[in-house]
């Protein structure tokens, strides 16, 4: 899993554990303080193995060592995991909105480039890639962050295509807020999900064979409407 702390990909990695144990790795921030909580929340979970790899998300140089790394055996299911959310001010600060965009857009591309590259290679796996409503259409409130999970968004669904009689399949997961360690001290939004709704959800998706899932289902004829909303009116209601 790249984003080795990520409550939402450690819940999912757990979900999949459900009926048989495996072998796990873990990719993460260099000295990440929640690294050792990861861990043991993957054992706990009934993990084969577990091992960690240091992983900047925003440094596309140092990825294919890390995803070399991962598949010295073969990897069945990779979660692309990762990102960073923007706050009201991001759009005023250029270091801060370059960084998002290196981890949630470029980052992204970058692992999905090498995963697709070690998957067709090894002729089976799947992707899992955590993507957002938030990029259905961009919302003044969080445009910056948006923008990044549109351009993600878009990628991994077309990766998906390409990738299509390879035997790598990709599945993109578009989660409403997540109530999280991520989200601790924002507002509650309506449709708000746990990481563990989005986990059954997201396996049950994968073995089916689906391209890709809203977080709750009901956003699906929500974003239907929305996305086709004259600008004004879009720009009132959220």
């Amino acid at each position: 899993m790249l984003g080795g702390a990520s409550e939402l990909g450690l819940a999912i990695v757990g979900e999949l554990m459900a009926d048989q144990p495996a072998d796990v790795v873990l990719a993460g921030r260099p000295g990440s303080r929640h690294r050792e909580a990861a861990i043991e929340s993957i054992r706990e979970a009934g993990a084969a193995s577990v091992r960690w790899l240091d992983f900047d998300a925003a440094d596309p140089a140092g990825h294919p060592a890390v995803i070399q790394a991962a598949f010295d055996q073969p990897v069945d299911v990779a979660i692309v995991a990762f990102g960073v959310l923007d706050d009201p001010t991001t759009w005023l600060d250029h270091a801060a909105t370059v960084r998002l965009a290196q981890t949630n857009y470029v980052g992204a591309l970058s692992v999905g480039a090498l995963l697709a590259q070690q998957m067709r290679a090894q002729g089976h796996g799947q992707i899992i890639a955590l993507s957002s409503v938030a990029g259905e259409r961009t919302r003044r409130s969080n445009f910056v962050y948006g923008s990044s999970k549109a351009g993600m968004d878009g990628y991994y669904l077309q990766l998906g295509v390409a990738l299509k009689d390879s035997g790598v399949n990709v599945l993109v997961v578009r989660p409403g807020a997540v109530n999280g360690r991520m989200t601790a001290g924002r507002r509650r939004v309506p449709m708000s999900v746990t990481p563990q709704q989005v986990a059954r959800a997201t396996v049950e998706a994968m073995r089916r064979g689906k391209a890709m899932i809203r977080v709750p289902a009901g956003f699906g004829p929500l974003m239907a409407v929305y996305r086709n909303l004259p600008a004004g009116l879009a720009s009132r209601l959220f």
